[in-house]
């Protein structure tokens, strides 16, 4: 917005710093001008002769006073407004510094340069708040950028895949108009089915990093029963068994993202199992001011050095991902990004005897209040 010029704040401190200096200085005259005139004869005065013949001393009155008084107090007056505007314009600089030093920052983050700090040294006050608050800003605005450019070049690279398949599979197509044209149809329903869900999947990252504008009580052991039930036929297909547990556990937040959060976790523990024999374990607890759900699996093992990876999106875990259901790479990091619009969080921790123990804390809905 285009604004018209005016003072600056250090020209406005100063002003005001000089101001308060001479309206003390007028003041305290003042004040000792009221005091004097309180002693001093109104006319004029000589003391009666002294013994010895010695005359009298004459004693000055109001006049006299006032011609000696208001030269000096003019005098003073100036010279508190000269330092005044000196000494106020030097420590109106001292004052703002730290401000010039965040508003270059502001400029230079302005031109996308994010990895700038302004590192204001100095003991904690207002300014070293604000100093430290616009980092912290600047720092999970340069870890968000970063992230969504890994996140378009992966994104990129996954929908490129389909496509290049696509257009390989018609060249063959073209080049032999011989070949059994249903082989090719199938290969492309596999292939353009493969791309929707990678999109559906894309689209509901999107919204859930999107905090939800309407939240309502949600027990979360009545969704992780919803999402078994669900995913029951695709376990039984698969020989993964399902155990669902827990206690009523209320939480705050919208029902059809909650559901999602616990239909990808119960369907990526089935997904990332045993071959054959898998268990899945899905627990609801209440902690306190915590709902928390943890979905358990078995499989192979994982190393900590992977799982710290599982949640990014597009990385699937090396020695997890299943031949016949590698699915898109974005189950946890849809779950991540739901946890996160909740105020929640997610851990992702290596079982022992191998598989992945998933736990998403999400704050506790508070109690029901009248009948």
């Amino acid at each position: 917005m285009d604004r018209a010029p005016g003072p600056s704040v250090r020209l406005k401190l100063t002003l005001s710093y000089a101001g308060f200096l001479l309206l003390a200085g007028a003041l305290l005259l003042a004040v000792v001008w009221v005091f004097l005139l309180r002693y001093v004869p109104d006319g004029v005065f000589v003391t009666p002769d002294a013994p010895g013949g010695r005359p009298g001393v004459f004693v000055p009155n109001r006049s006299d006073l006032q011609r000696a008084f208001t030269p000096r107090a003019t005098a003073a007056l100036g010279f508190l407004l000269v330092l005044g505007l000196v000494g106020g314009w030097f420590l109106a600089g001292r004052v703002l510094a730290p401000l010039t030093r965040i508003t270059d920052a502001t400029r230079l983050a302005a031109t996308g340069s994010l990895s700038h700090r302004v590192a204001l040294p100095g003991r904690g006050d207002e300014f070293r708040e604000l100093a430290d608050a616009f980092d912290g800003m600047l720092a999970r605005l340069e870890a968000h950028v970063a992230g969504q450019q890994r996140f378009a070049a992966n994104a990129s690279h996954e929908l490129r895949t389909p496509l290049a398949i696509t257009q390989t599979l018609l060249d063959v197509a073209r080049e032999d108009p011989d070949r059994d044209p249903r082989e090719l149809v199938d290969r492309l329903h596999d292939v353009n089915a493969r791309a929707i869900e990678l999109t559906e999947a894309l689209l509901l990252l999107s919204r859930a990093d999107h905090r939800p504008s309407t939240r309502a009580r949600v027990d979360l052991s009545l969704v992780a029963e919803e999402a078994t039930e669900t995913l029951l036929p695709f376990a039984e297909r698969r020989g993964v068994t399902l155990h669902t547990s827990g206690d009523t556990t209320a939480t705050s937040g919208s029902p059809a993202l909650l559901l999602q959060l616990a239909t990808n976790l119960v369907h990526n523990a089935i997904v990332h199992n045993l071959p054959d024999g898998g268990t899945v374990w899905v627990t609801t607890s209440a902690r306190p001011g915590t709902a928390v759900l943890t979905v358990e699996n078995t499989g192979e093992e994982i190393t900590p050095q992977v799982v710290a990876t599982l949640a990014e999106p597009f990385q699937r875990g090396t020695g997890r991902t299943r031949t016949d259901h590698a699915g898109v790479g974005l189950g946890l990091a849809i779950v991540q990004s739901i946890a996160g619009a909740h105020d929640g969080s997610l851990t992702l921790t290596a079982r022992p005897a191998g598989g992945l123990r998933v736990t998403v804390q999400l704050p506790a809905a508070p109690p029901r209040t009248g009948p």
